[in-house]
């Protein structure tokens, strides 16, 4: 090649270069904008084996401030994340307010894997796809910015790549048996992702962008133009004032027509001492039991356990807890969100407490403060409380297509029932420490809330999560009336598993 010819080769090469410095440091620029208005961003990148997935990612955060973001290697799924909901590993990752998160590979790769080995049946892979649907429009809609970039080769490409790989002593580690199986499977490979494509890239969604890498400077440039493209946007609007754009449901709100209701709660059912011992002794041994066999078939179990102040749900639960082996439940007290919870999702907190398969956790208040105290007392916005119907019930399927058992329980008093119990514990000295000023603060809501209890069971009684009302003036009836529910969630349970 004469010496002009390669000076005509080099120009472009030159002019990319320049750009993609030029693009860098206006992507270190936002990403200094976006920790400064608490914009999280997460960056997912996925692709072929030696498409040069850590080449673009080592290339797009040089610019970066490293303390701003975090890299994750996303390998196959350890046994502590088999044992959960294959998106709970993801969940515990993504980024906080101020925070972004690149992932070399995702939620995808080991979803390809399983369409490809043919290891999902239809409906499998269609809650699969549903559950990814409502992850990233979950996160997208708290103001999360979501990019997804699929590298690309073709296989001619690959096999060339792979062998030079392969040749080099340093390098070779990288091609092992499942590269390779993956190589010979590329077509299969590739009509998986086109159908990944188009199940996971829906309007007004997050959008995929597929990059040939053949031409690395060219493919870095389109990246980065996309990056800074976008988060410019993002940047603009908040700094004219504009906090983020919501995916407000079209359709209309979830809506159970057998939902229960507080108003036909008959409060007044009772149990005597007697009779109430002779049932607590019997349930708490056949619970026992059915907790030896949540183990034994690795079957998670959550139980929600909501209702008014002075309810009795402490001790309903210590009831429920008294014979089982404390090393396989474990109860989460759940309270106003620190500053590390109100950096995430509102969810994000409730997903990374999920049981492992066998374990059972007990939520005493739970991810329905946001249709309750946060609606009632104005913490979040209408549409965030509307939107939050959805999206629990999405979470809760979710939980359910993973073979959870899940319970949740409203434990009801009057207001006349709860009154006689605070006064009760301002005149015991040793109880005077559960009752403060925001319990008097809530009775005088107390119709805001049965407001917002009536449109909850409304809106979230499930065929896979259905609400049970427990009448609980008397605290004995309420206690064995949980303990009933559970044994026969439980026992339902075991009998789908034998199927």
């Amino acid at each position: 090649m004469t010496a002009q010819l390669i000076a005509d080769v080099e120009k472009p090469k030159k002019a990319q270069k320049r750009k993609i410095e030029e693009l860098g440091e206006e992507f270190g620029y936002l990403q200094r904008k976006c920790r400064e208005f608490g914009i999280p961003v997460l960056i997912v990148v996925e692709g072929w084996s030696a498409a040069g997935k850590g080449s673009m990612i080592n290339k797009i955060i040089q610019p970066l401030d490293p303390r701003g973001f975090k890299v994750t290697c996303i390998a196959s799924p350890s046994r502590d994340e088999q044992l959960r909901p294959f998106l709970w590993r993801f969940w515990r990752r993504t980024p906080s307010a101020e925070r972004m998160a690149i992932f070399d590979r995702s939620w995808y790769r080991n979803l390809l894997d399983e369409v490809v080995e043919g290891n999902l049946k239809e409906e499998e892979l269609e809650n699969a796809y549903a559950d990814i649907r409502s992850f990233e429009r979950q996160l997208r809609d708290s103001g999360t910015v979501i990019f997804k970039f699929f590298l690309s080769i073709s296989k001619k490409e690959q096999f060339e790549r792979l062998q030079t790989l392969r040749n080099n002593p340093n390098t070779s580690w990288r091609v092992d048996d499942g590269v390779l199986a993956r190589h010979y499977k590329y077509e299969e490979y590739k009509e998986a992702a086109r159908d990944m494509f188009k199940e996971t890239d829906v309007e007004d969604g997050v959008h995929w962008q597929e990059v040939d890498t053949k031409k690395f400077l060219s493919a870095t440039v389109k990246i980065l133009e996309s990056l800074v493209g976008l988060l410019r946007n993002k940047v603009e609007k908040r700094k004219s004032g504009i906090k983020f754009e919501r995916n407000i449901p079209a359709d209309p709100l979830p809506h159970f027509r057998n939902a229960p209701s507080l108003a036909k709660t008959d409060t007044s059912l009772s149990l005597d001492k007697e009779e109430y011992r002779e049932k607590l002794s019997i349930r708490q041994k056949r619970i026992h039991s059915l907790h030896n066999e949540l183990y034994r078939l690795r079957i998670p179990m959550v139980i929600v356990y909501e209702g008014w102040d002075a309810a009795g749900k402490g001790g309903n639960i210590r009831r429920l807890t008294e014979e089982m082996d404390p090393r396989g439940y474990e109860v989460i007290p759940v309270s106003a969100p620190n500053d590390v919870e109100k950096a995430h999702h509102y969810l994000w907190r409730f997903w990374t407490e999920f049981p492992k398969s066998g374990h059972l956790t007990i939520f005493d208040r739970s991810w329905y403060g946001r249709v309750l105290v946060e609606r009632v007392e104005g913490f979040c916005e209408k549409n965030d409380w509307k939107q939050a119907f959805r999206e629990i019930n999405e979470m809760e399927e979710n939980f359910h297509n993973y073979g959870t058992a899940l319970v949740k329980f409203w434990v009801h008093i009057d207001k006349d029932e709860q009154l006689k119990r605070f006064e009760a514990r301002k005149e015991n000295q040793s109880k005077q420490w559960k009752l403060h000023e925001e319990d008097w603060r809530n009775r005088e809501r107390w119709e805001l809330y049965e407001e917002a209890v009536e449109e909850m069971f409304l809106r979230t009684h499930t065929s896979f999560a259905p609400w049970n009302i427990i009448e609980g003036n008397c605290k004995r009836f309420a206690r064995i009336k949980a303990m009933d529910v559970v044994i026969k969630t439980i026992e339902n349970k075991i009998s789908e598993k034998a199927l």
